[in-house]
């Protein structure tokens, strides 16, 4: 009888052993999730920068999955399980958002030995993180070359045949960059004033004379509150301009 009990016992951990790696198995092949895909499309991306960051940021919350970013269709590519599918949806639905819409109303006031001569204003309407850009002037002609290898500086009418010209933008030009946050918004304008002088260039008799002011602000702004950003003076006279801003909310 012990002799049979020992052969039992024996025969009854050998079948235990035998099932006990193909139950470690099936546990493992059910915690595996068959893997999915799927194109998600964008509808606020308005730049290259905005694709790029959803796509790091989801890149970087789930570093297993397989992302892939296709500009020219404003769209991520997934292949995920389905856990990391539902929460790279969410973390998109997140991040592309509408962007915020500023106005912002430059007004530029003339002033000549401290009496105001006249004022200006200028209206751009600004989305967040996006530079706009305001130009009013005058484009003008700069002789740079010629195509003509046989050209000399003694033969004028030779020198132009084949010219080769640029234009140089002379006036007002604005570029704004704004960003909101909670207690208000951040704005950097670069403003330039430029205008022909009377002198030359003394390079060539056809080259002019550019004179330029530069204004490079970085501000802090309260909605509906105008800020003063500075003074130009402008090139080759006695008067100068004064910059204000002011901004609100749009969207």
């Amino acid at each position: 009888m012990l002799v049979g009990l020992v052969l039992a016992l024996t025969l009854v951990k050998a079948v235990a052993d035998a099932q006990t790696p193909a139950t470690e198995n099936k546990a493992v092949e059910t915690k595996a999730s068959p893997e999915m895909y799927q194109t998600i499309y964008l509808t606020n991306v308005t730049q290259q920068n905005d694709l790029n960051d959803i796509t790091t940021d989801l890149r970087n919350i789930l570093p297993r999955t397989k992302i892939y970013a296709i500009a020219s269709q404003d769209a991520i590519s997934i292949h995920a399980s389905p856990e990391d599918l539902v929460l790279a949806q969410k973390i998109v639905a997140d991040l592309d958002r509408p962007k915020k819409l500023y106005r912002l109303t430059y007004t530029v006031t003339e002033m000549d030995n401290g009496k105001r001569t006249g004022s200006q204003r200028f209206v751009l309407i600004a989305a967040s993180g996006v530079k706009t850009v305001l130009k009013q002037g005058n484009r003008v002609p700069v002789f740079v070359g010629t195509n003509d290898a046989k050209s000399s500086a003694q033969n004028i009418e030779v020198q132009y045949v084949g010219a080769q010209v640029q234009y140089a933008d002379v006036g007002l030009n604005i570029e704004a960059s704004v960003g909101g946050y909670a207690e208000g918004m951040r704005l950097h304008t670069k403003i330039e004033q430029s205008s022909v002088s009377e002198e030359k260039s003394g390079v060539g008799p056809q080259d002019p004379m550019i004179r330029q002011t530069v204004l490079d602000d970085t501000s802090t702004l309260a909605p509906g509150r105008p800020l003063v950003l500075g003074s130009l003076d402008l090139p080759g006279s006695t008067r100068h301009e004064e910059i204000e801003v002011a901004a609100e909310l749009v969207r």
